[in-house]
């Protein structure tokens, strides 16, 4: 076809500079549930590419409910999805036990459920400032909060990764009149580190600014309630807007915001894509509330989960690998290259291990790196196939793809 009539002939180029780069991605099909082991295009392999972090996603007990939830209506003969935005017809008795139990769990006054964590992180921040206000964004925060940012039309001050001072002295610089927001991941997902919650705290009170936090990789797994990091590091009063994810760790879909009374009933009238968005369905909600019971019931799956993460590292970084600032049951280990990465990845897959290699523009050009995801349903043989294949086999293949250690 003549390019002059195909208005998407421009495409083709696009990918192939994409490939060239190794920067393309292609789809790939999982055809078993999600767990520690998965069926993918054919092959079983050891999962460390989930944020299934508790092994909850299959769990019985999440099944049972989303049934018990059927049964309610009509023995499940119409049951379907929501039909409308929670503000029209969408919003159940379901979205109200488990915006409830949200409340609760992070004992605030009120919660909100998004149909994703995604979309509560990108409507809460252009709900909250506007043109004539400042954002400022910690320059790893995930891209949800990024286009969140962008969204707002607030000026975007970005600081860099977890320096509350440059924080200060950006917000100490901002002399306009308006609303300031100051918004952090928590847990990074991609570096495995921490946000100084503390000294960021302490910043946004000094200068009077509004503290959003992400939990998404946090919730379930930190603090002595699975709450997040605020909770870990007795923080979460100085918090006014906690964002967190029931598609992790909770082993379902969807985001939600906690905070005061006031704060929800902003976002149940403003943030847009709460507003114009079909609510989800009864049966995540119902999968949800039994989520939550086990993360209060057995916190015994947290703090193993952090106990294997710290002795994976160790195992690692005996052996000169990088992991970075990690201290969370995310492990990077960074190769800096994206090719080589991506060869690392498809080395440790032909052992039957699933590690992602992670390239721009997901990271920085030059911190391209394979990020494990340590679950609760990893067992120690599966940890130990992993170690032997990284510092052993697949640890040589790259060394001689480089010509140095890593």
């Amino acid at each position: 076809m003549n390019d002059s009539l195909d208005p998407l002939a421009w495409i083709d180029d696009k990918l192939g500079v994409l490939e060239a780069r190794g920067l393309r991605r292609w789809p790939m099909v999982r055809e078993s549930g999600q767990g520690a082991e998965i069926d993918v295009d054919g092959q079983r392999l050891v999962n460390f590419g989930s944020n299934d972090y508790l092994n909850l996603a299959g769990d019985e007990r999440l099944a049972a409910a989303v049934r018990g939830a059927l049964e309610e209506r009509d023995g499940g003969a119409r049951f379907g999805g929501a039909g409308a935005s929670p503000l029209v017809t969408g919003r159940s008795a379901w979205h109200a036990r488990l915006e409830t139990r949200l409340a609760e769990f992070n004992r605030a006054e009120a919660a909100l459920v998004f149909s994703s964590g995604f979309a509560a992180n990108c409507a809460t921040i252009a709900a909250l400032v506007g043109a004539g206000d400042a954002v400022f964004s910690d320059e790893r925060n995930h891209a949800s909060i990024i286009d969140g940012c962008r969204l707002s039309r607030a000026e975007t001050f970005v600081y860099r990764h977890g320096d509350a001072g440059h924080l200060d002295e950006l917000l100490g610089g901002y002399t306009r009149q308006g609303k300031r927001l100051i918004v952090t991941d928590t847990v990074f997902s991609m570096d495995g580190d921490v946000a100084p919650l503390v000294e960021i705290a302490d910043v946004a009170r000094r200068r009077g600014a509004m503290l959003m936090t992400d939990e998404a990789h946090a919730t379930g797994v930190f603090g002595a309630n699975g709450r997040g990091v605020a909770e870990a590091l007795g923080v979460c009063d100085a918090v006014d807007v906690h964002v967190g994810t029931l598609s992790k760790a909770l082993g379902c879909a969807g985001g939600f915001v906690t905070g005061s009374r006031r704060l929800i009933d902003w976002l149940f009238n403003r943030a847009r894509a709460y507003v114009f968005s079909t609510a989800p369905p009864d049966f995540v909600c119902a999968a949800a509330c039994a989520a939550l019971d086990v993360v209060r019931d057995e916190p015994e799956r947290r703090a193993d989960l952090l106990a294997t993460a710290e002795r994976l590292r160790t195992r690692f970084t005996e052996q000169g690998w990088d992991t970075g600032r990690s201290c969370t049951q995310i492990v990077p280990i960074v190769v800096g290259d994206a090719k080589r990465a991506m060869d690392f990845a498809e080395s440790l897959r032909s052992r039957g291990l699933f590690v992602p290699g992670i390239r721009p523009p997901t990271v920085a050009l030059g911190r391209s790196l394979l990020r494990v995801s340590l679950t609760a349903g990893h067992s120690a043989e599966h940890i130990e196939r992993l170690v032997e294949a990284v510092i052993g086999e697949a640890a040589d293949e790259l060394r001689g793809i480089s010509g140095d250690r890593v």
